[in-house]
């Protein structure tokens, strides 16, 4: 099975901090990032994506833990 990057093949290539809805889909339910391999996204991006969910949740847009 081969899964596609979600911002290489969508229109939005760029990876933002304040879209937060986007950003849920790459925790799992402990609030943890998911790694490359379960969410298909390439390296370049999955780089971008930690760093934005590391940004949101310093200005607390997404919880650091779920509990």
């Amino acid at each position: 099975m081969n899964k596609q990057c979600h911002f290489c093949t969508g229109k939005s290539k760029v990876v933002d901090y304040k879209d937060v809805e986007i950003l849920k889909s790459f925790l799992d339910t402990h609030g943890r990032i998911n790694k490359h391999r379960r969410t298909g996204t390439c390296a370049k991006h999955q780089r971008q994506v930690a760093t934005a969910i590391k940004q949101a949740r310093f200005l607390a847009l997404l919880p650091f833990i779920e509990g």
